[in-house]
């Protein structure tokens, strides 16, 4: 766990473009360097995305195979624990820790009505919280 805290940590101080690298390849799952900077708004050279996707190796933040010619990007460390590191960080950045605060500013900056089957799952998230 320590591990993965300290990988969390370095995931917090990336820079603009490296935030931007890393959400691309969380989206596509895995990506080489050309399709990578098909993505990026502001298109960089593709010498620039390498140098990024070097970093971002060398942060043991991506992980990378060779294909052929090319090498082909993917995320290091799971979505998943990538979005709960993320998400705790929100929560207590804005949140003051507080789920509850969280699910209220979701819900009440909601700008479309959600529908029947996402109310029916978050009432059953609660239920079960509430009765374990």
């Amino acid at each position: 766990m320590q591990h993965f805290q300290h990988m969390a940590a370095k995931h917090e101080h990336l820079s603009k473009r490296e935030r931007q690298a890393m959400d691309i390849v969380y989206r596509l799952g895995k990506a080489t360097a050309e399709e990578i900077q098909d993505e990026m708004p502001d298109r960089p050279s593709y010498s620039a995305v390498r140098a990024l996707l070097s970093i971002l190796a060398e942060k043991k933040l991506l992980k990378y195979t060779r294909e052929s010619r090319r090498y082909v990007y993917e995320p290091a460390v799971a979505p998943e624990k990538a979005r709960d590191t993320a998400l705790k960080r929100v929560l207590r950045t804005f949140f003051d820790g507080s789920p509850g605060k969280l699910v209220a500013s979701l819900l009440d900056k909601t700008e479309r009505k959600l529908p029947p089957e996402e109310v029916a799952a978050i009432r059953k998230l609660l239920d079960d919280q509430t009765s374990s």
